[in-house]
């Protein structure tokens, strides 16, 4: 069933923008802390953690696939706890299953890669700004699932076997996340898949960029207060997710005053 069988139906995910970068990488961050504060500061242990993260994302997913169209806040809450939930997914895979960081990076690009090409196949698009059906929407939210775990792996895979400091780990991952941009707006490569090497490499850029002010100077890092990292970036992403509600309550009043009028 298409989206004309549901006019009142409209893209249900963020349009990709400078902003949804910021929030993105940002988010990652936030909800790291987060996951520590379960982990370590509460003893929820990591299996604890794994569980109490899973059941508030399916919570959170649940409410973003019921909502008839997008709402910023839902959307970057249900982001960001599949974000920590993916992480913690891997962490499992390699704490307790044995699984390594090289071997969970293949398995998980297989897994999204899998996803990409069954999204496309059911769905007839992988384009973002039609992510406006059921089936759509649930690829979409698998495939995001599966890139946060992806970006995990494949950065701590990385950041082991090149023996990368925090800067230079900073700096590698943003040079990753510059070629999707290059091959993109300069050669013209495909909006998917740039998007997707995008969404995977900027998780771990983002925790490169936390580690990098927030570790001590004596291990490579600027040497900022954890908290104080933490809460800037939660402060950013809680005002930016507030303006992006702001605009999207805006163009709702408008349309519907468009629509009484006809």
């Amino acid at each position: 069933m298409d989206a004309a069988s549901h006019p009142s139906r409209r893209n249900k995910v963020a349009e990709v923008t400078a902003l949804f970068w910021i929030i993105k990488m940002m988010s990652t961050t936030v909800g790291a802390a987060a996951a520590d504060a379960l982990n370590l500061g509460w003893q929820f242990g990591l299996g604890g953690t794994t569980v109490v993260t899973g059941a508030l994302f399916a919570a959170a997913l649940m409410g973003q696939l019921r909502s008839r169209r997008y709402l910023p806040w839902l959307y970057w809450i249900t982001v960001l706890l599949a974000s920590v939930f993916g992480t913690l997914v891997v962490d499992l895979l390699i704490a307790r299953a044995g699984l390594p960081t090289g071997a969970s990076t293949v398995v998980l690009s297989v897994a999204l890669l899998a996803t990409l090409v069954l999204w496309h196949r059911r769905a007839d698009t992988l384009a973002l700004d039609a992510v406006d059906t059921p089936a759509r929407e649930r690829f979409y939210w698998l495939a995001v699932l599966l890139a946060f775990a992806l970006g995990t792996a494949c950065g701590d895979w990385l950041t082991e076997s090149l023996r990368l400091g925090y800067a230079q780990s900073a700096l590698g991952f943003g040079v990753l996340v510059a070629v999707a941009a290059m091959a993109r707006f300069g050669f013209g490569a495909g909006a998917a898949p740039t998007f997707w090497w995008a969404f995977v490499m900027t998780r771990p850029l983002g925790a490169a960029c936390r580690d990098l002010l927030a570790q001590p100077e004596a291990n490579g890092g600027l040497g900022l207060s954890t908290g104080a990292v933490n809460a800037l970036f939660l402060a950013v992403v809680v005002g930016l997710v507030a303006y992006l509600s702001a605009l999207e309550h805006t163009a709702d009043t408008t349309h519907d005053a468009s629509v009484s009028q006809r």
